[in-house]
């Protein structure tokens, strides 16, 4: 193992402790069951049930909508050449306000769609946003909730077909995961093709520049038919952890 890599291992499993001790507040029953298993459906199945059994809260991974606002919504921009929404895909969404929250917000019309492998986390938040009624700034703007495995992205998407997908926590739940690694690589894959070529990638993290960056443009590149560009932006600390904000943009080539 070369020593970047080596030091991406060790980060990540900082980070591991960073993302249980979150759950642990409120769910330490499930913290041992979590290091290992972050890419188990099983496991985000019995996470949300546990989650569900009093009062619904949204839950948020790492922070939530108001921290990220200004770095998510310049990049929601009228297009010119044709009147369809922008397709904004959360992916890993859970219990998250932060897709409805774009949908609210957003002064362009938007398709939100926010997946979730668990289909308890998608039955709650169907519930919740049907009882809140939430009106949209804009009257074209739709919002919905799909059960989805994100590793079958582009099966489901097609090619070209995202403008934004915003990942918050999702590929850090798999890297630190046991058997998450290859998963991990698998969906960034999928996101860079299924996204326009207008479009980008946000993963939202707490894993260094000198690790992610590299990993993510190793990631993205596919000889001969794909390359990515990748830049990093400081969310800020909270909690007493550094959060970054990566932007992948995708470059078909030939």
């Amino acid at each position: 193992m070369s020593p970047l890599s080596a030091l991406g291992v060790a980060r990540r499993r900082l980070g591991t402790l960073t993302l249980t001790s979150i759950v642990a507040r409120r769910h330490s029953s499930l913290t041992a069951e979590l290091i290992e298993n972050m890419d188990k459906k099983a496991t985000w199945d019995r996470f949300y049930t546990e989650n569900s059994s009093s009062k619904f809260e949204n839950f948020e991974w790492f922070f939530g909508f108001d921290s990220v606002r200004d770095l998510i919504m310049p990049l929601l921009q009228p297009q010119t050449h044709t009147a369809r929404p922008l397709h904004i895909l959360d992916i890993g969404c859970g219990t998250s306000a932060l897709g409805p929250s774009v949908y609210e917000h957003s002064p362009v019309a938007v398709t939100v769609t926010c997946a979730d492998i668990s289909p308890i986390a998608v039955r709650l938040m169907r519930e919740h946003v049907g009882a809140k009624a939430i009106e949209p700034q804009h009257s074209l703007s739709t919002l919905a909730f799909l059960e989805l495995d994100c590793r079958e992205l582009f099966a489901h998407f097609g090619a070209e077909r995202l403008d934004l997908i915003v990942d918050k926590g999702t590929t850090d739940a798999l890297l630190r995961s046991r058997d998450g690694s290859g998963k991990a690589s698998h969906v960034v894959r999928q996101c860079l093709k299924s996204l326009r070529r207008s479009g980008c990638l946000l993963q939202f993290s707490d894993e260094d520049p000198d690790a992610r960056l590299l990993w993510l443009e190793t990631e993205g590149r596919e000889p001969g038919a794909m390359a990515a560009d990748v830049a990093v932006l400081e969310v800020g600390k909270l909690r007493g952890v550094r959060y970054y904000c990566y932007q992948v943009t995708p470059h078909p080539i030939g």
